[in-house]
């Protein structure tokens, strides 16, 4: 897993009012907590990190922070949360979670199905129903993605959690089983949709009926 060097500064001010003159001086305010950790506000260039950001991955990179007026040596860390703008798409906040090499993360790792599944060349679709999955494994272990051959699928035939052959070292929640690829029937589909479209004029028609007697009412 990649690790990025950054410089942090400890910052004092609360509030909207501090922050926003953190951000425009270049800088976005931060926290570094983590477990047997005490919660220390920071702030970090934000061109140092919208950099870290090009190279993709943002959520499984290490960042060895480097405080300032601090203690000697890096302070290992993850992004637990990032807040941006909505409309810009500035950095507004980041959550840094302090880690141990030695003990073991929960993170979301990216699925990527390869091959033709054989259902589809006999007329099913592939549908992905989750595209990330929840893992444990160690920071220095996390994987960019973990890939399924989908090929031996059929029409109607799924694929659990649990069926993925994981990397040494990464391992599932306990109890987590629920399902990630899935094979369907085109004709399976289609039925939804072609009853949607049968009871709509029965309803119009309904809708129609109930008019008429309202206005033999009247």
């Amino acid at each position: 897993m990649e690790q990025i060097a950054l410089t942090a500064a400890p910052r004092t001010g609360r509030g909207n009012g501090p922050a926003r003159r953190l951000r425009q001086s270049g800088q976005v305010p931060a926290i570094l907590y983590g477990p047997g950790t005490e919660p220390h506000p920071i702030a970090v260039p934000a061109q140092d990190l919208e950099r870290a950001f090009q190279k993709g991955n943002i959520q499984r990179t290490i960042f060895a922070l480097d405080l300032q007026n601090g203690p000697s040596g890096s302070r290992l860390a993850v992004i637990k949360e990032l807040q941006t703008h909505p409309v810009t798409g500035r950095l507004l906040h980041v959550d840094f979670y302090e880690i141990d090499l030695s003990r073991k993360l929960r993170v979301r790792i990216p699925l990527v199905p390869r091959g033709k599944a054989k259902g589809e060349e006999l007329g099913g679709m592939l549908q992905i129903i989750e595209r990330e999955i929840e893992v444990f494994c160690l920071p220095g272990e996390i994987p960019e993605r973990i890939e399924v051959d989908v090929s031996p699928l059929g029409v109607g035939e799924t694929l659990h959690v649990r069926d993925l052959a994981l990397p040494p070292g990464v391992e599932l929640p306990a109890g987590a089983n629920y399902t990630v690829i899935t094979i369907v029937s085109q004709k399976a589909e289609a039925a939804p949709a072609a009853a949607a479209e049968a009871a709509a004029p029965e309803e119009a028609a309904g809708e129609g009926a109930a008019a008429e007697e309202k206005t033999g009412e009247a």
